[in-house]
């Protein structure tokens, strides 16, 4: 994918297609649960500026609505955070160039060539 924001991390890791592809499902769907959200806010707003007793209390399911859709929104960005250090990591398996300390600092390796 040219011009992905995915397409190299760091030192030119590259990031496999595959794991391109969940990321971006899973941005589609944060987006479509925020566009669902937005429509549920002005809904509520309306709903609430209304004064009518019918539509405030259906105001009530709407929170709900969206207190769930805050939730899923939450759990795709966990999802995408564990997914996105899984493939730094396992790229960084494949690099031959340097290696993680347990104190999280890069050090590099030597390579002799023979």
């Amino acid at each position: 994918m040219e011009g992905d924001i995915f397409s190299g991390i760091g030192n030119g890791t590259q990031v496999d297609s595959k794991v391109l592809q969940a990321f971006q499902k899973n941005f589609v769907q944060v987006q479509d649960i925020l566009d669902q959200n937005r429509l549920l806010i002005n809904e509520i707003n309306q709903n609430h500026e209304s004064k009518i007793p019918d539509d405030l209390s259906r105001n009530v399911s709407l929170i709900r609505e969206l207190n769930n859709n805050i939730r899923r929104v939450v759990d795709l960005y966990a999802d995408l955070s564990s997914s996105f250090t899984k493939s730094v990591e396992a790229s960084s398996e494949g690099d031959s160039g340097g290696t993680l300390k347990s104190n999280g600092k890069a050090s590099q390796k030597r390579i002799r060539s023979g």
